[in-house]
Formats: C-alpha cells, structure tokens, sequence
C-alpha cells in the first residue's frame, strides 16, 4: 500500500467478463497502489480506453460482445491508444494462443489463474517499460 495522491497512481484498465476476476484483481491492485477501471467485454473496453486512456490495460481474450484479440487489434490501431501496454490475460494457455496475442497487438501474455503478485509485477514492468519508451 503506498500513500501516493490518489490522481497521480497510474490506472489499470481490467477487461474481463467473469465480475468476480475483475472485483479480485482490482481489489489487490488498488491494494498494491493502481486506480482501476472495469470492462466487462471488448467494446466497453474500447470505450473506457479512448475515454481514461488508462497506463496499462489487461484484457482477457475470451469476451462476449467483442474478443479481446479484436479489442486489443482496435486499441493498437488507433493513435489515442496505440502506445497503451496490453497485457493478455487468459484462460487460453497453449502455445499458439500467446503467438496469436502477440499477433494482435499485446505486449505480454499472462495465464489464468494467476497469482496476484505476478499480475502486479507484470504491471509494473509495462509502465517501466512505457516511462522508458516515453523518455527516448
């Protein structure tokens, strides 16, 4: 838990269809210091997205409405989202659905069940990563 104004905490997009994943993983990010936003398929992620264009967004791929691979396709091929890192987090574990995250546009590949320490670590190296691209 950190004591960072509340503003200045970078903002976690989750996107899964399941509330209680997403009410888990918000719970423990705020708790590790991230504000959080919640999508509950492709579409309202593509819409939170475009409207808080959070830091980091982690989408799982198996969505009703919109998949997270169209999502995600969508969020990479507009400039107002394109450099947002998005972190594929799926039940999806075989080795051609992390190649066909990477194919449309994530920028790693987390597998559920995942412990809540590594999501965070994870989210963590994206926004290092991003601070360091924004930097060059």
């Amino acid at each position: 838990m950190t004591n960072t104004p509340e503003k200045t905490k970078p903002l976690v997009l989750v996107v899964d269809d399941y509330q209680d994943a997403r009410e888990m993983y918000a719970e423990y990010l705020e708790f590790s210091g991230f504000r959080v936003a919640e999508a509950k398929n492709g579409q309202e992620a593509l819409d939170k997205a475009f409207e808080l264009v959070p830091d980091v967004i982690l989408m799982d791929l198996s969505l009703p409405v919109m998949d997270g691979w169209e999502a995600t396709r969508r969020l990479k091929g507009d400039a107002r989202t394109k450099a947002i890192p998005v972190v594929a987090l799926t039940g999806h574990a075989l080795k051609g659905h992390s190649e066909d995250a990477n194919e449309a546009g994530c920028d790693a590949y987390v597998t559920k069940p995942c412990l809540p320490d590594a999501l965070v670590d994870q989210v963590k190296k994206m926004i290092a990563r991003r601070e360091a691209a924004s930097a060059r």
